[in-house]
Order: C-alpha cells, then structure tokens, then sequence
C-alpha cells in the first residue's frame, strides 16, 4: 500500500515528471530530473532548488568548448560575473554560490529561493588553467553519490524495522 498523498503533493509529483525547453534548433533541451532525484515530503525548497540547479549546470557545461568555462551573470550593479566553484543551500529557503570575478576576487551570492534567478554564461577560460573546471559535473556525480547513500540508509533502516500487519 503507498501512501496517501495530497492533492498538492500529487499535482507536484505529476508536474516534475514533465519538462520541456524548446530552443530554434527544434530539439527539446529539457533537463530531466533523475529518478534517484526525486522530491521527497522531507527535502526543503532550498534543497529541491539546489539539486536541479546543479543539473542545468552540468547540462550548460556540456555545451561548452575546452577555451569556455560557466560563469554566473548579475543584473542591476557592478557586481559582473561569478566563475562558480561551489553551490550550496541552507534549508529551508536560501541558496549559495561560491567563487571568483574576472579579477580573481571571492565572491559569493546569497539568494532566497522566491527571489531566485540564476544566468548561466560561457567564459573564457583562465589562462593559467590549463583544462576546464567543470563545476556542473562534479556537482552532479557528488550530488548522485548522495543520494544513493541516503537510499541506502533508508533502505537499511527499512530492513531493521519490525514488521507491522
């Protein structure tokens, strides 16, 4: 027997199964959420916002030449752009990025996740990197390697569980 779900909780999971980003080319871009990903009743916004932030990323950097590296755009200041070397969040609502502007500088964005808008650019790579950083993919392969832990611990602690009829 599955358990009851809300209405709300059964709109949400019906509506991120779907997803769809149709560019001239024709293709739909969509960057599908794995299903070891899913949203669950105990993950914050924040964290829901951060692991698929980290997929765009790791799909953005797939298009990316050996000379380009991601950064991160800001409107409405001097601010520039973010070449981004860490993402987090902080449960429930904010999400972080971490790293360095053109100059080298640290950097860090705080953003509130009602506020949140992130713009993904290609850079050229620093010249004294001699391949591309390539934030996105260690991003994912960390966030994956988690996730199957956490299943692990929960199946486990499923396993230990005394049987209820």
């Amino acid at each position: 027997m599955t358990d009851p779900k809300t209405t709300v909780e059964a709109m949400e999971s019906d509506a991120l199964q779907r997803c769809a980003e149709l560019r001239a080319d024709g293709i739909n871009h969509a960057v599908p959420v794995p299903a070891n990903l899913k949203n669950s009743p105990g993950k914050s916004p924040a964290e829901w916002a951060y692991q698929r932030i980290i997929l765009y990323m790791k799909a953005f950097e797939e298009a990316l030449n050996d000379a380009e590296v991601m950064a991160m755009g800001f409107t409405g200041g001097p601010s520039g752009i973010l070449r981004i070397q860490g993402v987090g969040f902080h449960a429930p609502d904010l999400v972080t990025f971490s790293g360095v502007n053109e100059a080298g500088e640290m950097m860090q964005a705080i953003q509130h996740i009602s506020q949140l808008n992130v713009m993904l650019r290609a850079m050229p790579r620093p010249v004294d990197q001699p391949t591309p950083e390539r934030i996105g993919f260690q991003l994912a392969r960390a966030l994956e390697q988690a996730e199957e832990q956490t299943d692990e611990i929960g199946d486990a602690a499923q396993a230990d569980a005394p049987a209820t009829s």
